[in-house]
């Protein structure tokens, strides 16, 4: 424990290198330094300090068997963490580093256990952020880095929402402004055949059959009832979550939103109030109605509804609404990313508009 959190308000595009550098001390020193990349903020620490990275479980409340992501600051830099990068690797660095792509790799026996979650492999990415590669630049180290936010909240995608979750708990926060991608990293496992997606993120599924051709994903279902250490953050446990309980509507748009006003209607009817996420093709259909609404973004460019979807969550929570209604996307392209992190922070609280019933969303 910190007795002060500070914070540092860097140019996104041309950063203060000695404030950077004075970050690296921090991390050398077995600190915590929360950074942005172009996915979420990160929460960094020495990946090869084994207590660097028990402290970054503690900060979160985040369980032991939920594994970490190592991050570089070039290619090369994958060799100082996996025993192998096969040449499928290679192909995937060539075509989407630095982006929004981790790679599960063999892990070298230098990477601490806890990293991995005592797995043999360990997920590894380069960012696209230019605070973020001048960090791990500077730290000299492979930086280890979840989510900068508190274990099952949305993530975060500014460095306010840092603030209000990590305040006190860790020793820096480097503000660059808002994140551009606002899903995490696809997570792909190269050292399954054939490789397989085990988190949608800002690397679609398409995308990466392009390359590989044949690309397995792991579902949903499936995730839900794995045991044990998993070789990917965002496959076990309820992630992503408001403290405002959601449910989820999915279908099509028009069935969608029928059924979100016959929800609301009803809870109207109890004395509870209800806020409703939507796109912005359907926001006039709840105005008047709902109590609160904001819009996520466009159905016709989902870029704007992943960037904006965990700074929405968090909004409903100062809004004071007893349940959030969520509009479903199609889950084509970064779609499929969306979707996962909407089934996960309603825990399980869906409504499938065409049938007429659902999970009960009590």
């Amino acid at each position: 424990m910190v007795e002060g959190t500070e914070v540092v308000r860097l140019d996104p595009g041309h950063p203060d290198i000695a404030a950077v550098r004075r970050a690296a001390g921090v991390i050398r020193g077995g600190g915590l330094v929360a950074f942005p990349t172009e996915t979420v903020y990160g929460l960094g620490a020495d990946g090869l300090s084994a207590a660097a990275v028990e402290r970054i479980f503690l900060a979160k409340g985040r369980p032991q068997d939920n594994p970490l992501i190592l991050h570089v600051a070039a290619p090369e830099d994958a060799h100082r963490v996996a025993l192998d990068v096969s040449a499928c690797a290679r192909r995937l660095m060539e075509r989407f580093w630095p982006g929004p792509l981790t790679l599960v790799l063999p892990k070298r026996p230098e990477v601490p256990d806890v990293v991995s979650a005592g797995l043999p492999t360990v997920g590894v990415r380069m960012p696209d952020n230019i605070i973020a590669l001048t960090l791990i630049a500077e730290s000299g180290v492979p930086i280890a880095a979840p989510s900068a936010n508190v274990s099952g909240r949305p993530s975060p995608t500014s460095a306010d929402h840092v603030i209000a979750d990590l305040a006190g708990k860790i020793e820096m926060v480097l503000d660059g402004g808002p994140t551009t991608v606002g899903v995490e990293s696809t997570v792909l496992d190269t050292t399954s055949t054939p490789p397989g997606v085990l988190r949608p993120g800002g690397v679609t599924v398409e995308e990466l059959r392009d390359v590989l051709g044949e690309v397995s994903v792991l579902s949903a279902e499936s995730a839900a009832r794995l045991e044990g250490p998993v070789p990917s953050p965002g496959m076990k446990y309820t992630h992503y979550a408001p403290k405002t309980p959601v449910v989820l509507v999915e279908g099509e748009p028009d069935q969608v939103a029928g059924r979100i006003l016959r929800e609301i209607q009803a809870r109207h009817a109890t004395g509870e109030t209800a806020g409703v996420m939507c796109s912005c093709e359907t926001e006039g259909l709840y105005r008047g109605q709902a109590d609160v609404v904001r819009v996520a973004g466009s159905r016709r460019d989902l870029a704007t509804v992943a960037a904006a979807l965990f700074a929405t969550l968090r909004l409903f929570d100062a809004d004071g609404v007893d349940v959030v209604f969520a509009e479903g996307f199609d889950q084509a392209g970064l779609g499929f990313a969306i979707m996962n992190r909407l089934r996960r922070a309603s825990g399980g609280r869906i409504i499938r508009a065409h049938m007429g019933t659902g999970v009960d969303p009590g």
